[in-house]
């Protein structure tokens, strides 16, 4: 954990709180912030609000800047998966899960978080609804049809939902509305949006724009593509990408260097102050291919210092401060192990050195990223984070085999403190750097 001598020696970078002007520009409280996905079903033994409202502190301490809850409305019954059926399937856009609890709970939790300095925003499934959400005999002409007439999903496989049909100018003004709701009802601080890019882009330039009327809140689309980011109006969005590249790193598939192609074509893709989203694993990951211990194997912390360090904004799932290497059923309960917090020390040192500097913000207010080359950059990947007055150092060992490097130039050149030790050392030009298999060293200058 970074020593107290170390957070004051820094205190200088701390970026104070501003308003925003710009409907369009990101919260301000969003550019230093972790966001953490809060599975509420398999969080507690109970998997209530009230339940996980006890956890709050906790995830306080630990340096959660932003709780992302999973979807919170009440799951259809009919065409169920599993005894509890898929979080994704809404049966109810202006109500709570019952087996969460009540509306009120929700709010308390939202409170709770506020005034412990956290922000709340929800999953909100906008692309479809259960077959007995009231919508469809309400409102039958706002769903997808096959040439018979008959509703449809919205992919073959997902057969406990039925498809929304966004060419309906009512369905639009609702769902804009339902949004509006949870802002107002319960001061929620934003959205999630599933699938995002499998609803028209239009309906979020359209509705977007009015909640941010309400309050500034903070957006990340399910989506990789560069135009979920036109406007501005979404603050971020997946890097799959980038996320798979770690998968096959990690299996030893594909060299470290391939994140300089990948991270060079979201330059030039991508708006400067997009923040792209940074994970190991996710509910979707762990559920359906593996936790990040399956899929990266003693890599996966490395490749957690990497997704805090490198450009964006990281996520942490539900479970993963405690090391679970379990795969949590989706359509079932399944309470989450968690332990003694193994990694809790750990991901605490992350959040600490992302939210007490500004070298680490997401968009274009972070320290200039500048890769340092070395003389095997196939298993190494090395970086600087660069602003006026501070430096960070990266060094990543990407691979099972403990290798000395050379690191190439002088830009990194300086006396550094490494924030998960505390050890200091001196870098001179062309310096060379033993790393042990998966070793991951982080220096402040």
């Amino acid at each position: 954990m970074i020593s107290f001598g170390f957070i004051l020696s820094f205190a200088a970078c701390v970026r104070p709180v501003k308003t925003e002007s710009n409907p369009a520009a990101h919260v301000a409280w969003s550019r230093n912030a972790t966001i953490y996905e809060v599975n509420i079903r398999q969080f507690t033994p109970q998997g209530t609000f009230k339940a996980f409202e006890q956890e709050l502190p906790r995830l306080q301490k630990m340096g959660v800047g932003i709780l992302w809850l999973m979807p919170i409305n009440p799951l259809g019954e009919k065409k169920r998966k599993g005894s509890l059926g898929s979080y994704y399937s809404v049966s109810d856009y202006l109500d709570v899960n019952p087996e969460y609890g009540t509306k009120s709970d929700f709010i308390d939790v939202v409170k709770k978080a506020h005034e412990l300095g956290m922000k709340v925003i929800i999953d909100w499934v906008a692309n479809h609804t259960s077959w007995d959400n009231r919508l469809i005999s309400k409102h039958p002409e706002w769903y997808k049809k096959d040439s018979t007439g008959n509703i449809v999903p919205p992919v073959a496989d997902w057969t406990d939902v039925a498809a929304l049909d966004y060419s309906q100018p009512g369905l639009r003004e609702y769902m804009a509305d339902a949004l509006l709701y949870w802002i107002k009802e319960a001061d929620i601080d934003g959205y999630r949006c599933d699938v995002a890019g499998m609803l028209p882009i239009s309906f979020w330039h359209e509705t977007i724009p009015k909640l941010k009327e309400v309050k500034p809140i903070f957006m990340l689309a399910e989506d990789e593509s560069p135009k979920m980011h036109d406007t501005g109006y979404f603050d971020a969005t997946y890097s799959w990408e980038l996320f798979h590249a770690m998968n096959s790193i990690a299996l030893g598939k594909k060299p470290a260097i391939v994140i300089d192609s990948i991270y060079g074509a979201e330059l030039k893709k991508y708006p400067g102050d997009a923040f792209r989203m940074r994970f190991t694993s996710n509910h979707d990951e762990n559920s359906w291919n593996g936790t990040e211990f399956e899929r990266m194997g003693e890599g996966a912390r490395t490749f957690a210092v990497f997704c805090f360090t490198f450009p964006g904004i990281p996520l942490i799932y539900s479970g993963q401060e405690s090391a679970m290497n379990r795969r949590l059923r989706f359509f079932d309960k399944d309470t989450i192990p968690w332990g003694n917090y193994p990694l809790e020390s750990f991901y605490t040192t992350l959040t600490e050195l992302k939210t007490k500097t500004n070298l680490l913000d997401a968009g274009d207010a972070g320290g200039k990223f500048i890769k340092v080359p070395t003389s095997n950059d196939q298993v190494v990947y090395a970086f600087l984070r660069r602003s006026p007055n501070n430096q960070l150092l990266v060094v990543l060992n990407m691979s099972n085999q403990p290798t000395t490097v050379q690191l190439k130039g002088s830009e990194f050149s300086g006396e550094y403190q490494e924030v998960f030790t505390s050890s200091r050392r001196t870098f001179g030009n062309n310096e060379k750097i033993t790393l042990n298999a998966w070793a991951y060293q982080v220096y402040v200058k």
